[in-house]
């Protein structure tokens, strides 16, 4: 049997449950967190041009502070200490919302009391700093720490870390995160050829100094000079402060330049093709940025002539987003005025970030094949029960596998486009009601509620909750003992631990209602 939770423990869960029924604490959290992180955020944008500028500001600054006759108190004291101090504030808070550790500490006490085994807050503890310290030794945040040391600015040395504060330019500028994927992808090829140049110049700088060194009037006397040669030389810049002046060094310096030549080439090829083979990807990332702003729109699968009938019905009613594999489809549909998804219907990663759960209407499979409209329905189902999926239906004789792969509708072609627009539009009222549930303007949630001990210690029966009190509808409760699940509980049912209710209602009351249950009395 569980035992009695000691008061160390008891007293940091109260802590936890109160921190995360605190509606001040929960949208300060919500608000730095898509300050810091949420891309969709409204006002990120501004804290970017915010950030930007201080890092563009500091750089300006320690370049102006290298000679020493042109040192300006003011400007030390603002560099080294206030924009030190906004980045400190900006690791602290992005350390803070990196994970949730009220939540986490109710999440582990609730599995452990659903399991009947003891709550030990010290284990929790540990588990939370584990989380911690592997956002602390992410590379990002160890820059952003490294850009913070500048407050230690008597130790000059510790001022050229002011240089990492280029680093974070990488948080906060897309076109930069673009680059630095594009070279990513192509790291493979980028590193051969850093390696096939960083051979050429090891074996021409000893070719070059041995070839020079002992020449009086040649300028490249040691190995240091010699390497630098070869580095300016195949990099083509070719400054003309050294230049080889025995025939053997200037058979070297036409292999370096050739060497140099192909290399930039190359160079300059890998970069072309990197940024040809993501240009689709941008765009897409691009059109998901602003689907993401929907609030309410329809998904077609498929861009086929009955496609485009139905998208224009469909746009004067709302917004219509078109995913069609093909690129020539994918063109024609963008050139009729969708808005397009060059992906495909069938794979998971093509409704990544689309809000489907929320935003999406209906979701219709138009494919001139049952069998890709099955395999699109398999897919949506496999992430997702409740959206609306209607599918065409080219055979009849596959109507049961669409139905069994999870289509809620489905028409003959010809009748697709007047009925499915009647049906999808607003003319069957139980559809558009069970959809005014589930989108988010509404705000209305379907919820689970585990009956833990904290609940049972002041509730025994479903009568003493008090659900229609908080404007909360109970539509049933799953008792554990007896692996039942009862619709529409009378007031004398008793409460048990590990016990479900299923409650549904506004997110506000449904939260209030949540903190309510959760006080102790």
């Amino acid at each position: 049997m569980r035992q009695n939770i000691p008061w160390i423990e008891s007293f940091i869960l109260d802590l936890a449950y109160s921190i995360n029924s605190s509606t001040l604490y929960q949208n300060r959290k919500k608000f730095f967190y898509n300050l810091l992180e949420n891309s969709n955020y409204k006002y990120k944008r501004y804290f970017d041009m915010f950030m930007i500028t201080l890092i563009f500001m500091s750089l300006a600054i320690f370049i102006k502070e290298i000679k020493p006759n042109y040192h300006n108190q003011i400007l030390l004291i603002f560099n080294n200490y206030i924009i030190s101090f906004i980045f400190l504030v900006e690791y602290i808070l992005r350390l803070w919302v990196s994970s949730d550790i009220s939540k986490i500490i109710i999440e582990q006490s609730e599995h452990n009391e659903m399991l009947n085994e003891d709550f030990y807050i010290f284990l929790t503890l540990k588990k939370i700093m584990k989380i911690k310290l592997r956002y602390i030794y992410s590379p990002k945040a160890i820059i952003d720490l490294l850009a913070i040391l500048p407050f230690s600015h008597e130790i000059k040395l510790l001022r050229i870390l002011i240089l990492f504060r280029v680093f974070k330019l990488f948080r906060y500028a897309k076109n930069i995160q673009t680059f630095t994927s594009i070279i990513k992808a192509k790291r493979f090829e980028f590193i051969t050829l850093l390696v096939f140049s960083s051979v050429v110049v090891f074996i021409s700088s000893i070719l070059i100094y041995a070839m020079e060194a002992n020449n009086n009037n040649s300028p490249i006397n040691t190995l240091f000079e010699a390497i630098y040669w070869s580095i300016v030389t195949i990099s083509t810049v070719g400054y003309g402060d050294m230049t080889p002046i025995t025939q053997a060094g200037q058979v070297v310096a036409i292999f370096v330049i050739i060497t140099g030549i192909t290399v930039y080439s190359f160079t300059t090829s890998l970069i072309v093709t990197s940024f040809t083979e993501k240009l689709d990807e941008i765009k897409d990332k691009k059109l998901i940025y602003d689907i993401s702003k929907l609030k309410n729109f329809y998904i077609i699968c498929g861009y086929e002539n009955i496609s485009k009938e139905l998208g224009k019905k469909l746009k004067k009613h709302s917004k219509v987003i078109i995913i069609e594999k093909d690129k020539d489809k994918a063109d024609r549909a963008s050139k009729d005025g969708f808005m397009v998804l060059n992906q495909d219907p069938a794979s998971i990663s093509s409704y990544k970030n689309l809000h489907i759960d929320k935003y999406v209407k209906a979701i219709i499979s138009l494919a001139s094949s049952d069998v890709y409209n099955v395999y699109t329905a398999l897919t949506i189902r496999s992430f997702n029960k409740k959206v609306r999926l209607l599918s065409i239906l080219i055979n009849q004789s596959n109507r049961s596998k669409l139905k069994f792969a999870g289509v809620d509708e489905l028409f003959y072609e010809k009748e697709l486009v007047g009925v499915v627009a009647k049906e999808i539009i607003g003319q069957s009222v139980a559809f558009e009601t069970i959809h005014a549930m589930r989108i988010n303007y509404n705000a209305i949630e379907l919820q689970e509620l585990l009956m833990n001990s904290r609940i049972i210690e002041n509730f025994k029966k479903i009568g003493e909750l008090h659900s229609r009190k908080y404007r909360v509808i109970l539509l049933g409760i799953y008792k554990k003992s007896a692996s039942d699940f009862i619709f529409n509980p009378n007031d004398d049912t008793p409460l048990e631990i590990g016990d479900y209710l299923l409650i549904i209602g506004n997110m506000e009351f449904l939260k209030s209602y949540n903190i309510y249950l959760h006080k102790k009395s």
